[in-house]
């Protein structure tokens, strides 16, 4: 009935390019038969197992019964408790399905309550078109469960680091990859802004999550998230990978400019040489993977938060911070001329600052002016302008886009 050097061959090409193991399909194979002979010689309400065997290619064929007490039975479903208590379960007997134990122990003793009893079948091979067809149906259902099971055993396990595919096509602003074995999408707002992907083009990104879906497996991936650009730099410096240098925090807007903080556990090695390489090629080659137009500001992670956030506002020269533990709030004082590189274009600057530290940010000239109007001239790091009518003042009140620090996107990053 089987040619079994095509069998063989099946096995291994499935096992190979799918990653199903050899034992899901011979269970498939037989869950087929099964299903086939019941359609064309059993009866409706009987449980059919069949055992195939690879290496011969015969196949047994046996009913199955489950052994069960008087206590159990209950003639109509009416009689089906709708909340059943465990261990105390009705069971609507089935002759075809179900044995009473005092006729079970006629033909195996010693047997208990829940046990199976099997009845060998005679052997068929001649089966209908229609029997035929419905194992041909289960067959293909089981090895694409059996698939999506590897799929997700496979990609469930590389969450959060980066991957490559290919560009299959584009819609609606979502980008689908070609993965190998499985179809990634890069939704728009995953996508680095600017960025124009073709068919055919070869991509890099992080893989965010893996779940199942009615319609299979959804793998959702991004280029523009924190992780991503703590991955390639992972990839870059092999000081992160030693656990020598640690990346604390990062903030990134996505094609404009992003902030990293890291610290070295070895006090021979400079956390933010390491970042940069000689000559800059490690971030350079960061920076051209993510398209050449962001801008990675890498700075020096302290314990102490003044100093933390006054390296966080580079390039911009800080004279003074002081911090607020209780309210999380830091009050940075700059000089005059200072004051609109520390916020950054339309707040760019003192926003990033403030998602990479956690803290809520006062940006404050200390002026020439009188001493109310110099403790009054700024703006914070959620855009609230602060009082005066200093030239800053009016150029923080035409800011736009500035939004209260969320210690979330700063920190939602995998360490190294």
């Amino acid at each position: 009935m089987f040619d079994l050097k095509v069998i063989h061959s099946v096995l291994d090409q499935l096992e190979e390019e799918r990653g199903i193991p050899k034992a899901k399909i011979i269970e498939a194979i037989e869950l087929a038969l099964a299903t086939a002979y019941k359609k064309e010689f059993g009866r409706k309400d009987q449980f059919i197992r069949a055992h195939f065997d690879v290496e011969t290619g015969k196949t047994e064929f046996s009913q199955i019964k489950v052994v069960v007490s008087p206590d159990q039975i209950v003639e109509t479903k009416e009689e089906l408790p709708e909340n059943p208590v465990e261990g105390e379960e009705k069971i609507l007997f089935n002759e075809e399905r179900h044995m009473l134990i005092d006729t079970a122990r006629l033909i195996k003793k010693g047997v208990q309550v829940g046990e199976e009893v099997v009845f060998d079948l005679e052997y068929k091979d001649d089966f209908g078109r229609i029997a035929a067809q419905t194992a041909k149906q289960v067959i293909i259902q089981k090895i694409r469960e059996a698939e999506k099971t590897s799929v997700l055993a496979e990609y469930g396990k590389k969450e959060g680091e980066i991957i490559s595919g290919t560009v299959q096509r584009t819609e609606r602003g979502n980008v689908f990859i070609d993965m190998g074995r499985a179809v990634g999408m890069l939704p728009y707002e995953e996508q680095i802004p600017g960025e124009h992907y073709k068919q055919g083009e070869r991509l890099r990104m992080v893989l965010l999550r893996v779940e199942e879906t009615p319609r299979g497996i959804f793998v959702r991936l991004s280029r523009s998230h924190p992780k991503f650009l703590a991955e390639l730099f992972k990839v870059e410096v092999p000081e992160i990978v030693a656990g020598t240098v640690e990346i604390k925090s990062i903030a990134r807007e996505a094609g404009q400019r992003s902030k990293i903080a890291v610290h070295s556990t070895d006090s021979h090695i400079d956390p933010i040489g390491s970042m940069v390489g000689q000559r800059g090629v490690r971030v350079m080659t960061v920076m051209s993977e993510l398209g050449g137009s962001e801008k990675i500001d890498i700075i020096e992670w302290s314990e102490d938060p003044a100093n933390f956030i006054k390296d966080s506002l580079s390039p911009a020269e800080v004279v003074n911070v002081t911090v607020d533990e209780v309210n999380k709030t830091a009050k940075v004082m700059v000089t005059e001329d200072q004051q609109s590189l520390a916020i950054g274009k339309g707040g760019q600057n003192v926003r990033l600052a403030a998602k990479l530290t956690g803290w809520r940010i006062d940006i404050q000239s200390t002026g020439t002016k009188s001493t109310d109007e110099a403790n009054t001239n700024g703006v914070s790091s959620d855009g609230e302008k602060l009082e005066g009518n200093t030239e800053h003042g009016k150029e923080a009140e035409t800011m736009a886009g500035i939004t209260e620090p969320t210690i979330a996107d700063a920190t939602d990053i995998t360490n190294a």
